[in-house]
């Protein structure tokens, strides 16, 4: 996937400020923002979607999120998945958005 923004990032390509790196997830800060620290958990092997990600790393990519809250010193966030064009999702590369979320932030996913 040498085209791929994701891939790019992961390879050193492309610049991005890096909060938490495991074996096989980055997290990184999201280029465009919804919130303040809005955060990126990235696969470090290209998988399209969340359904293509090998089972074992289902833990490992949770475990990811709950590191890159504590990293972030938040206690309210929203973890989200878009999975597939139609569910939002931008980039082809499965990636976890951590928005970290405060009292009159202005965003809006309430689900």
């Amino acid at each position: 996937m040498e085209e791929c923004i994701f891939c790019k990032i992961i390879r050193g390509e492309i610049p991005c400020e890096r909060i938490l790196e495991t074996e096989n997830f980055i997290t990184i800060k999201d280029a465009n923002p919804k919130v303040a620290n809005h955060s990126l958990i990235i696969s470090r092997k290209h998988y399209e979607t969340f359904l293509d990600m090998s089972s074992e790393l289902y833990e490992e990519f949770l475990e990811t999120a709950k590191k890159t809250a504590e990293k972030l010193s938040v206690k309210d966030f929203n973890l989200v998945v878009n999975n597939g064009r139609v569910a939002g999702q931008l980039i082809s590369h499965v990636h976890l958005h951590v928005l970290p979320r405060r009292e009159g932030d202005g965003f809006g996913l309430n689900v």
